[in-house]
């Protein structure tokens, strides 16, 4: 009865242009923070290296093929660039100045040989999920990350041999070894292979190692760094790459196309949120203005109501309750129509060989409830201020 005489004067029209509005915001709203979340995941953890994240190092040209220009970095050409505001860290990439081969000792494996160089690099820079990235000397086990380059050699030569190709997987656990020597001295170590990379072509080792096989098979006494990681400030990447194109620098090409592309994902995104966020004020706005105009509409209804003793906490509840239900339902249908986007976009990524995540993130979900609840307090406080007016 209650619920009849309070909303016989509403404006239908104007409510369902608010509720409509309220919905494409909310669907854009959950489906900027649901991708840019899936984005970001996307870009950590694939391969070694995380997000802006770059191995670089001079370009070769004919001036350093005839040793006019260097190839290598000083200690203050590195400080240099880690003084820039938009590089967040910068480290030297090591590598070995020692004799060093790889080999498997497996009896399941034919034999395989191959000189190779190594490098290590800081141990918060390695994305691939191992248990230790450690090494002494006393160690039984060498653990080792793979370029897939290396995969795919070790695949062709047993190939050649007629044997069958191995996984990932599998060639984990075949049984390798390392020979390091200099002159007639040598060594050899177990080796275990914990993961791959497709970001650096070498095999990458514990700086421990590198120290060890330096200090005991090196050939010089200075070593140079011809190549470093550059860590660059999230949504900086367009500086950064300015940055490495004045100093000569160049890094890997995929790497580049994967930080342009996670820059303009990014930036789009933002530009999504951002636009989700104004759409849902906006249509927030209007509700509340809707609300306001309601009471003003029955405001003999509210006041004959109060005065024949119906208490102001049982008439908010009356109106509050029916907004509440009015927009938990156009969430809930917000939600609905995110589903099926993202079941679209998730085959359309699959489809182009991008292979995000199809799980719901609890971010998107989180802020759905944000936007209901905060929307609840907004309505109970328009209603309850306006009502106290009328008594």
């Amino acid at each position: 009865m209650l619920r009849k005489i309070l909303f016989q004067n509403q404006n239908k029209k104007q409510l369902v242009i608010a509720l409509i509005g309220s919905m494409l915001g909310i669907l854009f709203l959950i489906s900027s923070i649901h991708y840019s979340v899936i984005i970001n995941e996307f870009g950590k953890g694939k391969d070694m290296l995380g997000p802006n994240t770059l191995i670089v190092q001079k370009k070769v040209t004919n001036s350093s093929t005839l040793n006019i220009s260097k190839i290598d970095f000083s200690r203050s050409e590195i400080d240099k660039i880690k003084r820039e505001d938009f590089i967040k860290d910068i480290q030297p990439v090591l590598s070995n100045n020692f004799d060093i081969s790889i080999e498997t000792s497996d009896p399941l494996v034919p034999y395989f040989r191959s000189d190779i160089f190594v490098q290590s690099i800081p141990e918060e820079f390695i994305d691939v999920k191992i248990n230790s990235w450690k090494w002494k000397r006393d160690d039984e086990i060498v653990p080792i990350i793979m370029p897939r380059e290396f995969l795919i050699m070790l695949n062709t030569f047993m190939s050649a041999r007629g044997i069958p190709q191995v996984s990932e997987d599998l060639v984990k656990d075949v049984s390798f070894q390392f020979k390091v020597w200099k002159g007639g001295e040598k060594e050899m170590f177990k080796v275990k292979i914990i993961g791959f990379t497709n970001e650096v072509s070498s095999i990458l080792v514990p700086s421990s190692f590198m120290e060890y096989g330096d200090l005991k098979f090196g050939k010089i006494n200075f070593k140079k760094i011809t190549q470093v990681l550059i860590l660059g400030e999230k949504g900086k990447f367009g500086l950064v790459e300015k940055m490495l194109k004045s100093r000569g620098l160049e890094p890997k090409n995929a790497q580049l196309i994967v930080g342009r592309l996670k820059s303009i994902v990014g930036t789009l995104f933002i530009f999504v949120f951002i636009v989700s966020l104004v759409t849902v004020f906006i249509s927030i706005l209007v509700l509340i203005q809707y609300i306001q105009l309601q009471l003003s509409k029955n405001t003999f209804e509210i006041t004959t109501l109060l005065r024949l003793g119906y208490p102001e906490r049982t008439l908010s509840k009356v109106i509050t309750s029916n907004f509440y239900i009015l927009f938990g339902s156009i969430s809930v249908l917000s939600f609905i129509l995110f589903s099926v986007v993202k079941m679209v976009v998730d085959k359309i990524c699959l489809k182009g060989g991008l292979y995000i995540s199809t799980d719901f993130t609890f971010q998107s979900l989180l802020g759905l409830f944000i936007t209901y609840f905060l929307f609840l307090f907004l309505v109970n406080k328009v209603v309850v201020k306006g009502i106290h007016k009328l008594f």
